[in-house]
């Protein structure tokens, strides 16, 4: 039975956040919409290396068997590159697949394993917030020239760097407020049902 009030009070104070009335809902709903919008993301990035494909294949076709290359292709292509680079590389943080040592993990305690994922997580979400910083700085800058090939500001380019940074950002939040949750954020993915 769930509260209309989600604020902690007397005992429930106290108590972790997932313990309190409503919590557990609201983690879910979290966890349920964050993995959507990763789910998107991945979506995206997979359609952009799909159509990245297929201009590169018109482009090499277009070059030496019809003898005449069209000039949007290789601009077109980078800036789909961008956009499954960036996103693709946002889900990379949510689902902890990128590259990492983690060698010494192995031998520590899992209150010290906590600290060092926490202090990961903080230079991650610092990483995320410099992408969307600089990338609108970057974005701004270029805005009044134009892409000769595809006739669109030259800020466009900059904007999967922000839209990745964002998902970086919300990524790491996850993790970081999940942790703080008590939720099991640092079960190790290679693990046999201990955590890492």
């Amino acid at each position: 039975m769930t509260s209309t009030d989600d604020r902690p009070s007397g005992a429930d104070a106290s108590a972790p956040p997932l313990a309190r009335p409503g919590g557990t809902a609201f983690w879910l709903r979290a966890e349920r919409l964050l993995s959507g919008l990763a789910t998107l993301a991945l979506w995206i990035s997979g359609a952009g290396l799909t159509l990245m494909t297929i201009i590169i294949t018109w482009q090499v076709f277009s070059r030496y068997v019809l003898n005449r290359s069209p000039s949007w292709t290789e601009a077109s292509s980078v800036l789909l590159m961008g956009w499954f680079i960036f996103l693709g590389a946002a889900v990379g943080v949510r689902e902890r697949t990128h590259l990492g040592f983690d060698v010494l993990l192995y031998f520590l305690p899992a209150s010290a394993k906590a600290v060092l994922r926490t202090i990961s997580d903080i230079v991650v979400l610092a990483f995320g917030g410099g992408m969307i910083v600089y990338g609108i700085q970057l974005a701004r800058l270029t805005w009044g020239t134009v892409m000769p090939s595809l006739a669109l500001p030259g800020g466009v380019g900059f904007l999967p760097v922000i839209f990745g940074g964002a998902l970086v950002c919300l990524f790491s939040l996850e993790r970081l407020a999940g942790r703080f949750a008590g939720l099991p954020v640092d079960v190790d993915i290679h693990a046999t049902g201990e955590e890492m």
